[in-house]
This record gives C-alpha cells, structure tokens and sequence, in this order.
C-alpha cells in the first residue's frame, strides 16, 4: 500500500488526484476505487492506496483511510499544496497553477484520463515557466 493525501476530489464528477507521500507524480482517483464512504474524501485527507495500471494510465485503488485517520477530524494538507503568492506582482507559484489547471482541464473536458490530465499539466507547467508567467 502507498500512503498519500486527497489533491482534490469533484464529488460531481465522481474522481480526481492524490499525491503520493514518496513524491511523485499525483495519482488519478476514481469514486469507484474507494474502500470508504465518498462522504470522507476532501483535500488533505490521509489515505492509503494501490496504484495500478487501468486502461488510461495509473491510478489509484482499494483507497482506505490510512491508519489512525479520524474522518471527522479535519484534514492535513502538505505545506506545499497550501495556496500562496511568490510576490506582490500576481505571479503564481507553480502548484497554484496546476491546480487551476486541473481545474479548467476537468470543467472542460471531464473525458480526458488521469494520464492525460497529467500531460498535459507537465507541458502547461513548463510553457509558463518558460514565459516567466509563474515562480
């Protein structure tokens, strides 16, 4: 099993992304991967996980609590994860831009795959970085 924490999660749309305590690459989640009620699933929630390969790329599944986790009590999210501003000239810093990314790419086309999701925020990530749009 592999612990990580909730990304975000679309309860609408019935998935999204965990990030994998080890580092790495987020790992799409599916509602129908889940062990626990989907009620619990919100950002920073502590979960343990397989990752295996589906018909569109990794993902994640047989998602549980991970041990200890109180659902009720409010969830942790990585200090990396938290929102900020690299400075006062709206610049974002680099994983407020994937999430916004992430954001539009699942509004705009709820079909494409978790694989595809993430390539397509790796290309968008570097194109910023190379027009100085983020820090």
């Amino acid at each position: 099993m592999v612990a990580g924490r909730v990304v975000r999660f679309d309860g609408s749309r019935g998935y999204g992304f965990i990030a994998p305590d080890q580092g790495g690459e987020d790992v799409f989640l599916h509602v129908n991967d889940l062990l626990i009620p989907e009620s619990y699933i919100r950002t920073g929630l502590a979960v343990v996980f397989e990752i295996e390969d589906g018909d569109r790329g990794p993902k994640a599944s047989s998602v549980q609590l991970a041990p200890g986790v109180d659902p009720k009590a409010p969830a942790v999210v990585h200090p990396e994860r938290v929102v900020r501003h690299v400075d006062d000239d709206d610049q974002l810093a680099s994983d407020d831009y994937l999430d916004d990314v992430t954001e539009a790419l699942l509004e705009s086309a709820p079909s494409l795959t978790g694989t595809q999701i993430l390539q397509v925020r790796t290309a968008m990530l570097q194109l910023a970085k190379s027009h100085g749009w983020i820090g």
